[in-house]
């Protein structure tokens, strides 16, 4: 192969390094095989054989997704470990909401010279992420393209295919005045508002090994805490008990995404302090001289999954979060929608 591709590597591309690498990561993504994978890595296509169990009627759900401008922290900081964790989880979180379980996941890795070396620690996250959701690696993508990126850059992007039974699609329609908002708690700013992170990082001076202000961790520790991974908790709740309506805390914070899962004839009225808001998030308001309430449209501001349930099955949830180690917080409640307004109203304790 060396000299066929000699032609090639003295074009930036080595074939031989790419092979070497997909041979490393076999057994990375081997490890989170279930019974339902029927292909190894390597081929064109993976081939999945879904477990319909007690499924009578299977909807597939679909979810597609990056990790945004928190790369270029990743590069800055050599924190390649856990970017794939983010990567999972962004897609994986996203087919929960409808109630769905993750079947497998597919990545996309791009760099202008592929080094194995950080690729397969990239990999790794992403095979930690895939562990945590329970869902298969089933295959990916590795694209060296000379020229295209920075020295020591790449990017990434996945997608997720999840299924759930039609009967028990989540999809916010029996949303219902008096309903309760618990929200489950995120790592940090997950992998959304990077692009305002980065400039309020690069403004305030500090290092990426210094301690967070009002913090135990580094910039870089808070900076790149992997995303929470919500799918076994909240499929265990779902499993048992009744949820009428769900949402992931991305970009847009609570006004953009309760929303999207709301009939138009509620609002969604969220109390502000009912829940602990990490120091990160504290200092990025500090530094970057935002309100709350422009916090809470940019980032997902301590809570990065929103679950919405009648009043009577509160106490029965939260036991259940508690017994999963889980903490939850009941952060608000459904109230009619009164003519145009607004969809979410957040109440801050000075209203």
């Amino acid at each position: 192969m060396s000299n066929r591709a000699d032609a090639y590597k003295a074009a930036g591309v080595n074939i031989d390094e790419a092979n070497e690498f997909v041979e490393r990561i076999k057994a990375l993504a081997v490890s989170t095989h279930g019974k339902g994978v029927l292909s190894g890595i390597g081929g064109f296509g993976g081939l999945y054989k879904p477990d319909l169990g007690n499924i009578q009627a299977p909807v597939l759900v679909a979810g597609t997704d990056g990790v945004g401008t928190k790369l270029k922290l990743a590069f800055a900081f050599d924190g390649h470990d856990t970017i794939g964790i983010d990567l999972v989880g962004m897609s994986v979180n996203d087919v929960l909401v409808q109630g769905a379980r993750p079947l497998f996941f597919l990545d996309y890795f791009a760099t202008g010279r592929l080094d194995s070396e950080v690729a397969v620690r990239v990999i790794a996250g992403i095979v930690d992420g895939c562990k945590q959701a329970k869902c298969s690696l089933l295959g990916g993508e590795t694209a060296e393209m000379p020229g295209f990126y920075p020295s020591g850059e790449y990017d990434l992007s996945g997608f997720c295919v999840g299924m759930v039974d039609y009967d028990r699609i989540v999809d916010g329609s029996q949303v219902g005045h008096d309903d309760v908002i618990i929200g489950l708690p995120s790592t940090g700013p997950h992998a959304n508002g990077y692009s305002l992170i980065r400039k309020i990082f690069d403004a305030s001076g500090l290092k990426g090994g210094d301690i967070l202000p009002g913090g135990d961790q580094t910039v870089a520790q808070a900076l790149l805490a992997p995303t929470r991974i919500y799918v076994q908790p909240v499929l265990n709740i779902l499993r048992d008990l009744p949820v009428r309506s769900m949402a992931h805390i991305t970009g847009g914070g609570f006004y953009d995404n309760l929303p999207r899962v709301l009939p138009g004839s509620v609002t969604a009225h969220i109390r502000f302090g009912s829940w602990p808001v990490a120091p990160v998030f504290q200092w990025l308001k500090a530094q970057g001289d935002l309100s709350w309430p422009s916090m809470l449209q940019i980032f997902n501001t301590g809570i990065g999954f929103v679950l919405v349930v009648k009043r009577d099955a509160v106490n029965d949830i939260m036991d259940r979060l508690s017994a999963m180690d889980m903490p939850g917080y009941v952060i608000g409640e459904i109230k009619p929608r009164a003519g145009e307004e607004e969809q979410v109203q957040v109440h801050f304790p000075e209203d």
